[in-house]
């Protein structure tokens, strides 16, 4: 719908559309501009006052016979201010309002003039808690948008990194950052995630970049194992987009969505390359170690524990020392579960109380229940290592993948012993290897298909590249 060049058909158009009586934070001001009057709507808690104020001085000093006689004209001679604009579609014009745009109505001109001097409200760009590092930045992501942008452009400065903008959602029309070097990332890729962003059919990305993610590659869901990589820190996502990587933000969200992401981008940390390549590669074949550790090490033990006999004379002391009241393979279900009950309760705790509850949950569920007889101190300890194990790299969707691979295979081992061992790994296998990234490739590239020297790259940090000048 176009705009009207009279005044008051707009004003009671906006009025009732925007319900001005009952929202109390939509906020609207008449004043006159030379002879005619004009009236600007905001949003309150979304403006900057001291702006909006220095504007409207200005207007008032404006004479009649100095009043331009197009729009484009008024708010290049009178809007001193860097962001503005001029829009004529009345649903254009509600979304940007209501994004936190001033909107300036003038009669006579069929045209609205947008003001961008909105503000909103943000928390400050501290390293966020998952994401830490023993070394380097100290800086995070934050909810606001351009925030998120900033960081990253702060660390590219050259032309050909662009940031695109674009909105879905029918009722959130939720901004979305799309994030990209020139001549380095794949424009197949790129027109297809732009493409599917632009048709998407959503209500609201009520969660943010889940929602996103879900909407751009709907398929496999059955496949626990993640096709995105999420990073709360602005170097690890300017490095990928260096890589030739894609990175997606979303309004509202402190993370980063990094694509494509194969199973080795995700293992990967920031703390690899603010070491020295021994420390990094260190760092790196350890992570990768102790993930596969928390995949098989219990259901390898339980494996031997149904057959004694196959346990060397060097491992005995993983016998169990004493008889189980309680099967082994409900012990290890009942404290996977457990486990995941204490990770909750933890969340939800004031931080006042977390200290307390730690010290209850650790005497409950280690010595008076292994006292009880519930559990064995082995279950306990072999269970205590593959919680440890499976914080050792950040990314909560591949621990909750390796957890749900590690269930599977300790079920079937107990009902099917070493066959149900070799298919829980067989379907381990094809879980992962049949696993496609959002660009279609390989989820375990560069081992299939191989590739030497990429592999050299996953698995040993090397030197940083480099150029030297003459």
């Amino acid at each position: 719908m176009k705009l009207s060049a009279d005044i008051k058909t707009t004003m009671d158009r906006f009025h009732q559309v925007l319900d001005v009586g009952t929202n109390f934070d939509i906020v609207y001001h008449t004043l006159k501009i030379a002879d005619r009057q004009a009236c600007l709507y905001f949003v309150d808690g979304f403006t900057k006052d001291e702006v909006l104020l220095k504007l409207m001085q200005g207007f008032v000093s404006i004479k009649q016979e100095d009043m331009p006689a197009s729009p484009h004209d008024f708010a290049k001679k009178y809007v001193n201010y860097g962001e503005t604009g001029l829009e004529t579609e009345e649903n254009t014009i509600l979304t940007q309002l209501l994004s936190g745009l001033t909107c300036l109505f003038i009669d006579g001109y069929d045209k609205c003039i947008t003001i961008d001097c909105r503000t909103y409200p943000a928390r400050s760009v501290a390293e966020p808690d998952k994401d830490k590092v023993l070394r380097g930045s100290r800086d995070g992501f934050v909810e606001t948008l351009i925030f998120n942008t900033a960081l990253i452009r702060r660390r590219i400065r050259d032309v050909d990194f662009t940031v695109e903008i674009a909105q879905a959602g029918e009722s959130s029309h939720t901004d979305i950052a799309i994030c990209y070097m020139k001549k380095r990332v794949d424009e197949q890729l790129l027109s297809t995630i732009k493409d599917r962003i632009d048709h998407l059919q959503v209500d609201a990305l009520t969660m943010n970049q889940e929602s996103l993610a879900e909407c751009l590659f709907p398929y496999k869901w059955y496949n626990p194992f993640p096709k995105f990589r999420f990073s709360e820190r602005p170097d690890t996502a300017a490095a990928s987009i260096l890589e030739g990587n894609i990175v997606i933000l979303v309004d509202n969200s402190p993370s980063a969505m990094i694509l494509p992401s194969s199973v080795f981008d995700i293992i990967e940390e920031a703390d690899d390359y603010y070491f020295p390549p021994v420390t990094g590669t260190y760092l790196r074949l350890s992570r990768m170690t102790f993930s596969f550790l928390s995949l098989y090490l219990t259901p390898i033990w339980l494996l031997l524990m149904q057959n004694p006999r196959w346990i060397p004379d060097w491992l005995e002391f993983i016998n169990l020392a004493d008889e189980p009241h309680v099967p082994l393979i409900f012990q290890l279900l009942i404290l996977e579960f457990a486990i995941d009950g204490l990770r909750l309760a933890a969340v939800n705790t004031p931080s006042m109380l977390t200290t307390p509850l730690s010290v209850i949950a650790g005497i409950v569920l280690g010595e008076y229940s292994v006292k009880s007889g519930w559990f064995n101190s082995e279950t306990m300890l072999y269970m205590a290592f593959v919680t440890v194990a499976n914080y050792s790299q950040s990314s909560y969707e591949l621990g909750y993948a390796i957890k749900f691979m590690r269930v599977i295979l300790l079920v079937l081992t107990s009902l099917f012993n070493i066959w149900g061992f070799i298919i829980g790994t067989v379907l381990i296998i094809c879980a992962i290897v049949f696993n496609k990234t959002i660009a279609g490739k390989s989820y375990i590239y560069p081992l299939i298909p191989f590739s030497w020297s990429e592999c050299r790259k996953r698995f040993f940090r090397g030197r940083l590249p480099h150029t030297q000048k003459n």
